[in-house]
């Protein structure tokens, strides 16, 4: 059966996207372009390939078994492509999904010289604290902190190692006292960071003794943004909790100050990561290669 790859690669976009919208976005097409080759496909195959509904489509049962034969391949054949166009470029779109606690990578100069120097790749950055598969949400690469990548993902280092912080103004410290210990937070007023709606506040994680344990404090004032959390800790509202690097301008100018730090041991830090492949595609070997270079740059050696 002779079948046009385009139609196979808008098949995968919707399989992806559960969503015409949002697949047709991704191939820079018409929703209506989605929905008419889609029913040229199941017509060409003569079977149903997905459930529609007003909001979201869901595939059969054949959709499933065919999106499933043919993901591997068309990744395959289009990286193929992708290099062998590389002769000249690299080019196209970069999608990429970044935690938003990934201040390196999110601070503006990594990106900007990344497209400086490839001016015919597009990035299209989401910056999203969900933990889900990012080659089943469509994404080529992606940068969270090493612990939470998955073992068969590649990984390049971003940054060094990175270690938390509790931190507060040094007016809140000469008013409220100064904790000595992570179990004294219970007594202080806090400011707590949660990933979603959906989520519980983020637990303060601690090492004593070598032991690892985390403490729920019950904070005043709880938020999803990292900027409000950091704009009130700065205005003297209460002690918080984060990333060295989300705080390192203030610390620096001695707005903020930080506690408990003999409790708060360094950890690996940020990696690029994405799927194993023989052959990645241009624009991400691209990507690969530029946070190389950045982390050989900005990352001090190891002491010893």
């Amino acid at each position: 059966m002779d079948i046009d790859l385009n139609l196979l690669r808008l098949f995968r976009a919707v399989a992806e996207a559960d969503n015409f919208r949002v697949a047709a976005d991704r191939l820079g097409v018409t929703r209506s372009a989605v929905s008419q080759g889609m029913r040229r496909l199941e017509d060409l195959l003569g079977a149903s390939l997905v459930q529609r509904s007003t909001r979201s489509v869901r595939l059969t049962e054949s959709g499933e078994r065919l999106y499933q034969q043919i993901a591997g391949p068309l990744g395959v054949l289009n990286s193929a492509l992708e290099a062998v166009a590389s002769d000249s470029a690299p080019r196209g779109l970069l999608r990429v999904a970044a935690t938003s606690i990934a201040e390196q990578f999110l601070s503006g100069p990594l990106i900007a010289s990344f497209l400086q120097a490839h001016p015919h790749i597009t990035l299209d950055v989401t910056v999203t604290d969900d933990e889900s598969d990012i080659v089943a949400a469509g994404f080529d690469a992606g940068v969270r902190l090493g612990e939470v990548i998955e073992q068969d993902m590649v990984a390049v280092p971003l940054t060094g190692p990175q270690r938390e912080v509790v931190v507060a103004t040094p007016g809140y410290f000469s008013t409220h006292g100064r904790p000595g210990h992570p179990r004294e937070l219970a007594g202080h007023v806090c400011i707590g960071w949660r990933p979603s709606l959906q989520s519980a506040p983020y637990r303060w994680e601690f090492v004593e003794d070598g032991r690892a344990f985390d403490v729920a404090v019950a904070p005043r004032l709880t938020t999803n943004d990292m900027l409000l959390m950091v704009r009130s800790a700065l205005a003297g509202g209460g002690i918080t909790f984060g990333l060295q690097d989300t705080f390192a301008p203030y610390l620096a100018r001695g707005e903020l100050q930080t506690a408990l730090d003999a409790y708060l041991p360094p950890f690996p830090g940020f990696f690029l990561y994405f799927p194993s492949r023989h052959h990645p595609p241009a624009k991400l070997r691209a990507l690969i290669e530029h946070v190389r270079r950045w982390h050989d740059s900005t990352t001090p050696p190891p002491r010893g």
